[in-house]
Formats: structure tokens, C-alpha cells, sequence
């Protein structure tokens, strides 16, 4: 008994196994090699052809199987996976947007995933994202789990880490020094004669890095009120109201206090004004990130700006570099931050 014949596919419907590479040759007039050339290797085919195939691709709507050309080792995905605490917080869009778009001057296009300050959620997305063999790894900060390590190394796909500094990269590194932020923050209230000091930290290990760094810079300047330890609180509005009237309250109260990001710098200064708590005569408030609206606030927020953009931009030429074989100058970027002195602690 002779088989069936399958029907060839028609312009706006698929057949039950899909559109095919031998779908849109046919359309095309051309071979499935040259369809996989257009989509791989456009520049070795005539203009005039590969206009002809990428109408094919249009008419018929192919997506090739991205998954299928990952099974042979010497393709590339042109996919590059990157992973962020949230995708919620503004301060981490700027590294996002920046990897995005030099990337894709180069034809990588970006996946991104989000840990949500979990390592046994960064665990599953990097098993979910080495099975599908991208084309480089973009990672948030240097703590990872010994799972995730021991998987990332044994991959072999180029990795960055970011927003971070180490000795010991897993690969390639982007970033700045968290410690170096909390005692430059620490040293800048103490030049200006707060003796007094607080700090509000959210509940991530990057924040808590600054926070002790912070404390322990107060104790080597022997600073009478050192605190004994952060006030960790959701990394919201709320939570800066909330840590802000917890310090209030202590014995001695606080007359300067560093806030892990401009968001809890902005509920600190809600809840100091609503306690009739003058900023910055009575309290200095310094925030972290430089968000936008933190220049526009009054009295405008201090904070500490980290260049974003080019964490982004060094991540997606660690890759691309790496596709193409260049080794870097140096395998860990330090971009520094700066410390943007604002009215809410001009005094």
C-alpha cells in the first residue's frame, strides 16, 4: 500500500506537523540549503535570492526550529539569556536596554528571566537556559549557588556576571564594588559632622554587602553610635517609612542614613516629613541607584549613581567578542559609581 502524500502547505495555513524548510523552498523555487543560508549566512546569497526567500518566509510564516539547529554544536543560537533579581525595578532597565540594543546590532537577540532574589529560582532558570545552549549568559551579581556554578562552568557558554565584583569570576565580570560603596557613603557623612548613623537596607545579599560595609567603616572611624546592625526592610516606599520611624525611635535617634536604593531613600523622606524631622538640618538622607525621579524630590536626593548603560554595553561586547574568538584585554570591568551630592544632605 502506497503512503500518503503529504499536502504541500498553503499561504496562511499549516500543515498538522507545521510549516516547513522545504515549505518555503518550494515557494521559493530554491533548495532547503539555500533557505538555511538566507536564515544563517544571508551575505553568501544574491540579493536577488534571498529577497525571493525571506517573501517565502513572510507568506508562509516560518519560524525556524531554534531548538533542532542548537543540536549541532557548531551553529549558533544568536541567543543570548539574561537574568535579573526583577524585572519590576527601574534601576537594573538601563543594563537591559543597553545589552539589547548592541546586541542586536550584531543579530543576537536577548532572553531574559527573573530570580526574584532567590537562588533556587536562579537554579531552575539556568537549567531551563543551558539546555537550550544560548549563545552567552548574562547574570546578576556573583553569589550563585554551588548547583548553579558547578552547571554554569561545566556548560562552556561564555558567561558575565554583573552589577558585582570578585577575584574569581566564573568567566567574564561587569560591575562595581558594593563594600567600596557602603564605606565611600560612610566617610562622606562623616565629613560632613554626622556622627549619628543609620542605615535601611532591602532584603538582598548585594544590599546587606553595603550595609555591613557601611557599619564597619563607622567603627574603624570610632564613631560613638555605630549601628549593631541594618535595618532590612521590602525594598518599597513603604518599607523606607516604616525603617525610617524604626530608627526614630532608637535610643539616640540617627542624624544621617544611608538607604540601599532611592526608593527606600524616598520613603524616608515622606516619613521624615511627616514627623516634622527638618532634612538635611536634622537628618541626611543618601539614597542608591540615582533613579529619576530622586533630582526632582524636595530637597533632592542624594544618592550613588552606577552607569548602568555601561554595564550593559561592556556585558553584550564580553559576547559578542567571545563569538568571535577576541579575547579581552582583561576578563573583570570595574565601572566605580559615583556619590551625587543633592540637597538632602547639603548641611
Amino acid at each position: 500500500m502506497s503512503r500518503p502524500k503529504k499536502a504541500p502547505a498553503t499561504p496562511g495555513r499549516q500543515s498538522a506537523s507545521g510549516v516547513t524548510v522545504h515549505d518555503v523552498a518550494r515557494l521559493a523555487g530554491v533548495s532547503a540549503i539555500t533557505v538555511s543560508r538566507a536564515l544563517n549566512s544571508p551575505d553568501q546569497l544574491s540579493q536577488g535570492t534571498l529577497e525571493r526567500v525571506r517573501a517565502a518566509i513572510r507568506e508562509t510564516g516560518y519560524v525556524p526550529n531554534l531548538l533542532a539547529r542548537g543540536l549541532n554544536a557548531n551553529t549558533s543560537s544568536r541567543l543570548v539569556a539574561m537574568v535579573v533579581p526583577t524585572i519590576t525595578g527601574p534601576i537594573f532597565s538601563a543594563s537591559v536596554q543597553a545589552l539589547s540594543r548592541a546586541l542586536a546590532r550584531d543579530n543576537y537577540q536577548v532572553m531574559l528571566g527573573q530570580t526574584e532574589y532567590e537562588d533556587a529560582r536562579e537554579d531552575a532558570l539556568l537549567d531551563a537556559i543551558i539546555g537550550r545552549r544560548p549563545d552567552g549568559i548574562v547574570l546578576t551579581g556573583v553569589m550563585h549557588s554551588e548547583h548553579g556554578r558547578k552547571r554554569l562552568i561545566a556548560s562552556g557558554i561564555p558567561v558575565v556576571e554583573t552589577w558585582d565584583l570578585s577575584d574569581e569570576p566564573l568567566d567574564m565580570l561587569v560591575g562595581f564594588s558594593h563594600e567600596a560603596v557602603g564605606r565611600a557613603v560612610c566617610d562622606f557623612f562623616h565629613a560632613k559632622g554626622r556622627r549619628k548613623l543609620g542605615i535601611l537596607a532591602a532584603r538582598d545579599v548585594r544590599a546587606f554587602r553595603r550595609g555591613r560595609a557601611f557599619i564597619e567603616r563607622a567603627r574603624e572611624l570610632g564613631l560613638p553610635n555605630v549601628p549593631e546592625s541594618l535595618v532590612q526592610m521590602p525594598g518599597t516606599l513603604a518599607g523606607g517609612r516604616e525603617g525610617l520611624a524604626r530608627l526614630l525611635r532608637e535610643p539616640g535617634g540617627v542624624d544621617a542614613v544611608f538607604c540601599s536604593s532611592d526608593m527606600l531613600g524616598l520613603g524616608a523622606l515622606i516619613e521624615a516629613q511627616v514627623q516634622g524631622v527638618p532634612v538635611p538640618e536634622d537628618l541626611a538622607l543618601v539614597g542608591f541607584g540615582d533613579l529619576d525621579f530622586a533630582a526632582s524630590l524636595t530637597p533632592a536626593l542624594s544618592t550613588v549613581r552606577i552607569d548602568a548603560q555601561a554595564i550593559g554595553g561592556q556585558a553584550a561586547r564580553f559576547i559578542i567578542d567571545r563569538g568571535r574568538g577576541i579575547a579581552p584585554p582583561s576578563r573583570v570591568v570595574d565601572v566605580g559609581f559615583t556619590l551625587v551630592e543633592r540637597a538632602s544632605s547639603a548641611v
